[in-house]
Order: C-alpha cells, then sequence, then structure tokens
C-alpha cells in the first residue's frame, strides 16, 4: 500500500515533470503541503526531503523552496561556495527561520545547509550538531528582548511582564514550548537571565531561596504549558485546515445532544465561547497564579 507521503510526492513530481510546476517557481511550503493535504507536518518535512533528494525541488536564499532546473541546464558551481562568509549567527538565524515555517522537527543540520546554500558539513565548524544547534536557538530567541532594569514598581507588575514577555516569544516561534525542559534546564545565557530577574524581582519579600527559585520555574511553566496548548491548536488548524471555531461548530449538534440529557447542568449554562480564548485562559490563569502567590507573600509577612 501506498505511503502517505508517497502520494503527494508522486502528486507534486507529476506536476513538475509536466511543466505545470516551472523551473524557479516556488512550490508549496511544508505548512502548505500539511494543509492541503491533510497530513502531519512531519510527513510533509518528509515529502520536501523526498523531492529535494530526487533533485526536483531547491532552495534559494531569499526565494524559499523552488523548483530546480533540469540537471543538464544547471550552471555550474563550485562545491563548497557560499554566497557569505558563513558565521555562527548566520546558522542560528537560519535554524530558526526553518523552525519558524517548517516547525522544530524539520530542523536538521542538512536542512539547515540547504536553507543557507553550503554544504552540511560547513555546519560543523560552527556548531556540533542538532542537540546543540536547538539549544542555541532557544538561547537567541530568548535574546530577543532586553528586561528592563529596574522594571515597573512591585514584584506583581514585574511578573505579570515577564510572562507576557515570554507568551509573545512563544506566539512568535511556535516551536519554542517543545524546545524546554523543567527536568533538564538547557543551561544557556539568555534564558538563565530570565530566571535571574524573575528571582531579582521577588527578592526581598521575606521568601526563602527554595521558594522563590519554584516560583520563577512555575511561572515559567505556566507560559510554556499554555503556549504550547495554543502551539498545538496552530499546527491542528494548520493540517486539517479546520479552525477551532469552525471545528467546535462542526461538533455542536453532538455537543448539545451531549448536554440536553440533563446530566451536565453547570456546562450546559457556559457561553459557546468561554473556554475557545486561549489567550483570555491564560490571563486568567496567570491572574489567579499570581492571586495565590500574594497570599503566600502576606503569610510569610
Amino acid at each position: 500500500m501506498e505511503a502517505p507521503y508517497q502520494r503527494v510526492v508522486a502528486e507534486l513530481r507529476t506536476r513538475i515533470l509536466t511543466g505545470e510546476l516551472r523551473p524557479g517557481e516556488r512550490v508549496p511550503s511544508v505548512r502548505e503541503i500539511a494543509r492541503r493535504w491533510g497530513i502531519a507536518i512531519a510527513t510533509a518535512t518528509k515529502v520536501m526531503a523526498s523531492l529535494r533528494d530526487a533533485g526536483l525541488v531547491e532552495t534559494k536564499v531569499g526565494a524559499g523552496t523552488v523548483v530546480a532546473l533540469p540537471r543538464g541546464r544547471r550552471t555550474p558551481r563550485r562545491a563548497v561556495e557560499p554566497r557569505v562568509v558563513l558565521s555562527h549567527d548566520h546558522v542560528l538565524r537560519a535554524a530558526v527561520s526553518v523552525a519558524d515555517g517548517e516547525g522544530i522537527e524539520a530542523v536538521s543540520m542538512r536542512r539547515v545547509a540547504v536553507e543557507l546554500g553550503v554544504g552540511a558539513m560547513s555546519l560543523y565548524r560552527h556548531v556540533a550538531g542538532k542537540d546543540e544547534l536547538v539549544t542555541e536557538m532557544v538561547d537567541a530567541v530568548f535574546g530577543e528582548y532586553e528586561l528592563p532594569e529596574p522594571g515597573p514598581d512591585g514584584w506583581r507588575a514585574k511578573l505579570e511582564l515577564i510572562a507576557w514577555l515570554q507568551w509573545e516569544l512563544c506566539r512568535r516561534h511556535l516551536w519554542l514550548p517543545a524546545a524546554v525542559s523543567f527536568t533538564r534546564p538547557l543551561l544557556v545565557p539568555n534564558l538563565t537571565a530570565q530566571t535571574e530577574w524573575t528571582m531579582r524581582a521577588i527578592d526581598g519579600l521575606g521568601l526563602p531561596t527554595e521558594v522563590c527559585i519554584r516560583e520563577a520555574l512555575t511561572l515559567h511553566g505556566l507560559v510554556i504549558t499554555a503556549a504550547r496548548a495554543m502551539a498545538d491548536e496552530i499546527e491542528a488548524e494548520q493540517e486539517t485546515g479546520v479552525t477551532l471555531d469552525r471545528w467546535r461548530l462542526d461538533t455542536r449538534r453532538r455537543a448539545e445532544e451531549l448536554l440536553a440529557t440533563g446530566r451536565f447542568p453547570l456546562l450546559a449554562a457556559v457561553p459557546e465561547d468561554a473556554a475557545s480564548d486561549l489567550r483570555a485562559l491564560f490571563e486568567y490563569s496567570l491572574a489567579r497564579h499570581l492571586d495565590g502567590f500574594e497570599v503566600l507573600v502576606s503569610r510569610s509577612r
């Protein structure tokens, strides 16, 4: 039986070979492939890799992935001749760009090299491998903004500030929540600086040091958990083409039948949009968390 990715590869190959997609024209991105054919991002990434391996598509700096020229018509070029002098910063920017457009699972040394138009081996002069690359990507994006010193007045305003800054960061980089860990934290300067800033915001409240670090980690965990739900929902929309509002509309009949049984009167009274706004849910969670922390602070005094 033909695998789903093979079916998509065959269809795109036919469009390229028949001239429907001409040399130099952009091909659908990984996320577009996932949405149009109703497949997972990982499967769409495999489709793109197969087309690239077959020499049917190539990545052009500034243009994205395009249909490649037939092999006999390609302009010869030196094996290793990047358009720019490759640097550590170039590698990180290209890797973040791939992750932003195709997801963290698409990031590999080979994929980033294609994005830069260089040989994969040239990247190893700047990073040791994929694990180190992802670690430094996290550090790079957490350095996209500077935390103010000393920041707004009051510990609560400070904690609200850093939580919302991290929320917006995760919204720009949907792969970020999946790249951080609490059991095995990434010891990188910019992320560590965020934890230090948070602890400094509550220093002097009379709390033990272990409580301060737990609060810093819990606050960060609240953001990452909510942001991961946001990323999952956006990815689900891209893969299925069905928005959350449309999904709720499609399942309304089943929900109405379930709630009409009378077994769930409280849920039946909930407005339809009360749980669909993920940003509002995060705002509520953050406020209630800080309310609880305020009680702890008042007791310590």
